[in-house]
């Protein structure tokens, strides 16, 4: 099969997903525009010009997919390509429509009725007092988890690398000029072009400090990565919305779109063969070297944001609802930005089996791993060479999207001599797309930490006291730092895909509790508990098979006491936030729908 036939279908999947059902949630579900006549958005009513300021629609876009869209659709779907490419193919279409789209449009909407409130904070209102414990307790462990996953990739793909740290380091300082000048004047064409070319000239210029004592004092390891990278998330959870984290998530979207619009146009110019085949039976029923467990459950474990994730409710229900101008603008910020991360997933995907099957086991597998499988690579020493670098056993899904992107365009005759520049572009492309995520993903817990806490010293909750904001950020930094310093990806990456998914759970669950209440219909409280039903099942196998045959058994190489723990935990916690919704659905049910709507609705 070729790669373009199933570009072209996808794309085509998603413009009507988001043409007729994603108008049936806007228009049906939520009434977005009947919310516009009878309601400011909280950007408006409560505009302080710090967390709450009203954002032009497309600037919000821009940060929501920037903020979304992480190591999650990069890593995930080049991850479970270990299966073949049509289980995450399937995955990624069904789950980003039913399911992904659904769940940010309604945990955006759920937290712009609550004034932008998190999604603990909703639960409580929703759900009650113990359901909104659960959830606060189960945000904050999964937060954490969170950002230490995404931060791992970052670090990796950075460390001894000047040009990645010079180029993804000089987008903060221009993108500050851009916020500035953007909340002066109030224009911001012109201060996109200015900041997007600047941002150009430092990845140019990025290959000329190699090698100069300025290139020597930014080849950081590892371990001043793991310190860094939460000091600068700090300052961009503290710092006004307006000044940094938003101008870099806008000016980002650029780079990101624009990359994986330059992979669409290649993809459809070279046309490149599908080397996989469409199921790997050897790895069906586990014991792959790159995911151990069984397909199901573990493609939509691994494959994650790129078809639902938990991830999304902390944005949706942190900085997007504080910024949308107005209701209407829930339908392109959130149903849209989800479609777009499907099809960057998808490329993900594509760039993955566009490679020998040799050669991807070769670079995501260690030696020992590929030894035993038995295969032979094909162009990967080629490719090596073609790069600069060796690529076998650069485990974690990074390094092959780089070069699987960077095999696609080498058919281009006049391409051949760029390689290497172009294979270093991508990884600074990635850290940059994670990098956003870990700005927008910190700024949530500390609102998180504020929330939480908040009920046990009530300044906590006011988002505009400095010293909360501080302690809420240092707090938030320094445990997702911890984790950052003393773990390593295979410790986790398993970990997050669990947590993450049984976050949409809850997502969706609150989601649905909503639904219910103003619905005109009660079946259409099915677009919430027909994804809900299959991802809640889905977690709980997958959490329960790690913890049996990873985290608790001492044989395994991924043999962690803590991991097993908070996996249980998670679990119970989820376990108790489905049993209460289950229980506030049933009272709601005696309630007649018309009555529902009458007393929750607009």
């Amino acid at each position: 099969m070729n790669a373009v036939t199933i570009v072209v279908g996808a794309i085509c999947i998603l413009l009507i997903a988001y043409r007729l059902y994603g108008t049936f949630m806007a228009s049906k579900i939520l009434k977005l525009e009947a919310m516009d006549a009878a309601k400011e958005t909280p950007a408006n009513e409560l505009e302080d010009g710090k967390d709450y300021v009203p954002t032009n629609k497309w600037v919000t876009f821009g940060h929501h997919f920037a903020a979304i869209a992480a190591a999650g659709p990069l890593v995930g779907p080049i991850l479970a390509a270990q299966f073949g490419y049509l289980p995450g193919l399937i995955w990624l279409l069904v789950g980003a429509v039913i399911g992904g789209a659904v769940h940010d449009a309604v945990v955006l909407f759920a937290s712009m009725r609550k004034n932008g409130q998190s999604l603990s904070e909703v639960a409580k209102e929703e759900l009650g007092p113990v359901a909104a414990f659960c959830t606060g307790l189960a945000m904050l462990f999964i937060i954490t988890i969170t950002m230490a996953g995404l931060s791992m990739v970052v670090l990796h793909a950075l460390e001894h690398n000047p040009w990645g740290v010079f180029s993804v380091g000089i987008t903060i300082p221009i993108a500050m000029g851009v916020g500035i000048h953007h909340r002066i004047t109030g224009h911001l064409k012109g201060a996109t072009i200015v900041g997007f070319i600047l941002i150009m000239a430092g990845i140019l210029f990025g290959p000329s400090i190699q090698g100069t004592a300025f290139g020597d004092f930014l080849t950081l390891d590892a371990s001043t990565l793991a310190i860094i990278l939460p000091i600068y998330a700090f300052f961009a959870a503290a710092l006004p919305v307006w000044l940094l984290l938003a101008p870099r998530d806008y000016l980002s979207t650029f780079m990101k779109i624009g990359v994986f619009g330059a992979l669409i146009v290649g993809v459809f110019y070279v046309n490149p063969t599908v080397q996989f085949p469409a199921i790997i039976p050897d790895f069906i029923n586990g014991g792959g070297p790159i995911v151990a467990g069984p397909v199901w459950p573990f493609i939509s474990i691994t494959i994650a944001c790129g078809a639902i994730s938990g991830f999304h409710a902390f944005v949706g229900s942190g900085t997007t609802p504080k910024m949308i101008n107005r209701w209407k603008d829930i339908k392109p910020v959130a149903f849209g930005a989800m479609l777009v991360e499907c099809l960057v997933a998808l490329m993900a995907l594509i760039a993955a089996v566009s490679l020998q099957p040799g050669d991807y086991f070769a670079i995501n597998s260690s030696p020992e791993a590929f030894a035993a499988l038995g295969m032979d690579t094909v162009h990967l020493k080629d490719l090596a060479a073609e790069v600069g670098m060796d690529l076998e056993g650069r485990t974690g899904g990074a390094v092959t999207l780089a070069v699987g992107m960077t095999y696609i365009f080498t058919k281009l005759p006049w391409f051949a001599h760029l390689a290497s520049y172009f294979y270093q572009f991508v990884i600074l492309f990635e850290a940059v797309f994670i990098l956003t995520a870990i700005d927008s993903g910190t700024r949530v817990a500390r609102y998180l930490i504020q929330d939480f806490f908040g009920d046990l010293y009530k300044p906590l909750k006011r988002t505009d006291w400095l010293p909360g904001n501080i302690f809420a950020s240092a707090l938030a930094c320094f445990v997702w730092g911890y984790l950052l310093y003393s773990g390593d990806i295979s410790s986790i990456w398993a970990l997050f895909g669990v947590s993450n998914q049984l976050m949409a759970s809850i997502g969706l669950i609150i989601g649905a509790t909503i639904v219910l209440k103003i619905a005109d219909k009660r079946w259409y409280v099915l677009t919430c508990l027909v994804p809900l039903a299959y991802l809640y099942v889905t977690v709980n196998v997958a959490g329960y098979w790690m913890v049996k045959n990873v985290y608790l058994n001492p044989a395994s190489n991924s043999y962690s006491m803590l991991n097993g723990i908070l996996s249980i935990v998670m679990l119970i916690l989820g376990l108790v936030i489905m049993i209460t919704a289950i229980k506030k659905w049933i009272e709601l049910w005696k309630v007649p729908q018309t009555e529902l709507a009458r007393k929750y609705g607009i």
